[in-house]
Order: structure tokens, then sequence, then C-alpha cells
């Protein structure tokens, strides 16, 4: 028998451990997988204060990269650093060996901006948000 404990803000001990264990579990299926595991993060910072404004998070497994955050300052948008963001995420990758790059964006976000970088979609869920969609895209790597 066990305890469900509900935490209504999650620890981050709590998300560690979960995580630690499927990561363990994951890895005991796949034996014979060597490839890189691991968060990467690309970070703009400004330039006076050194502060990270935004940037791009990620995660590397089982030979994909999760593109999980990706955040460009109002001031910064329309200038290509998005773009610049993305293309040193694929070199990373591309460095890791990885088949491709899988993400997820809301309609009201930048699903355009992606798929102008050569992703597609491969699923959606629609009405979430209510009145919107989320979608999955993804891009192979050669």
């Amino acid at each position: 028998m066990v305890d469900i404990h509900y935490e209504p803000e999650l620890s981050p001990e709590s998300r560690t451990a979960v995580l630690d264990g499927l990561i363990a579990f994951n890895r005991s299926q796949t034996p014979d997988f060597k490839g890189a595991y691991g968060s990467i993060g690309l970070m703009l910072k400004h330039p006076d204060t050194g502060l990270v404004e935004g940037g791009l998070t990620a995660r590397m497994g089982f030979g994909w990269m999760f593109v999980e955050l990706l955040f460009v300052p109002e001031r910064l948008r329309g200038q290509g650093v998005g773009l610049d963001l993305m293309a040193e995420a694929e070199r990373v990758a591309r460095e890791h060996q990885l088949v491709g790059i899988w993400l997820d964006t809301f309609a009201f976000q930048a699903r355009g901006f992606y798929e102008k970088l050569g992703y597609v979609v491969f699923g959606e869920i629609e009405n979430y948000p209510p009145g919107s969609s989320r979608y999955f895209l993804r891009k192979h790597l050669s």
C-alpha cells in the first residue's frame, strides 16, 4: 500500500524523484540505445545587465530533441532571433547525431514560424485551450 499525497505546487525534489525513476525505467527497457540524454539551454541575455530575457530549453533522449520552451522578448521579435535559436538547436541536435526535433505550440503562437523552418504537424489537440488548438510538430534532420 502507498499514500497518495497531493502537492498543489510541485516541489523540485518530488519532480526529480518521479523523473529519475521514469528515466531509469526507460533506460532499462532500451539497453542498446547509447545516444545523448540531457537538457540544454540557449539563453538570451541582455547586453547591459546580463540577465536572461528569454531563450530556448530542450531535452534530448532516444535520438530526438524536444524543444520544451522558446521565448523571444517583444523587443527582439522580428529580428531573426527565433530563427537563430532554432538554427542553434538544430546544430546541437546534429552535433549529438539526433534523428530529429519535435515541439508543440498553440494556434495563437508560432505554428507558421515552425512550418517555414520545415517542421510538419503530426498531432493536434482541438479546443485546447478552449477556442484554440495545440499542435505537435517534428522535423527529421539529415
